[in-house]
């Protein structure tokens, strides 16, 4: 089965999250999403595994949240999507996705439940 993680190397929890995974002998595929965004169908497949809304996977602490005006409740699914896929920073991380399992690493333990 393939294993994704949606990474920041900046960021403890995606580091802590890895790491978990490491150590159950599972070397998962590595995406670097703040290089290389997932693409909106991606991150709208993302969001539907999560059962999530964009809002509840976004980062609304970041400056970019308030800059772009996206606590804006006429703004659409899609258009929320497309905000975090142009500005990655906005998207919580990690994401690890097993197969058609997919979980937030938040806490990093959270991902052991979707593993084979």
């Amino acid at each position: 089965m393939k294993i994704v993680i949606y990474h920041n190397p900046r960021c403890s929890k995606s580091r802590q999250t890895l790491e978990l995974l490491t150590e159950r002998g599972i070397q998962p595929e590595i995406v670097k999403y703040l290089d290389t965004p997932p693409s909106h169908q991606e991150l709208d497949s993302i969001l539907r595994g999560l059962d999530m809304e964009p809002r509840q996977l976004m980062r609304r602490n970041e400056a970019e949240y308030k800059e772009l005006g996206l606590n804006n409740d006429t703004l659409t699914r899609n258009q929320l999507i497309d905000a975090m896929i142009t500005h990655p920073k906005l998207i919580e991380r990690p994401i690890v996705v097993a197969g058609d399992r997919i979980a937030l690493g938040r806490p990093p333990e959270a991902v052991l439940e979707i593993l084979p």
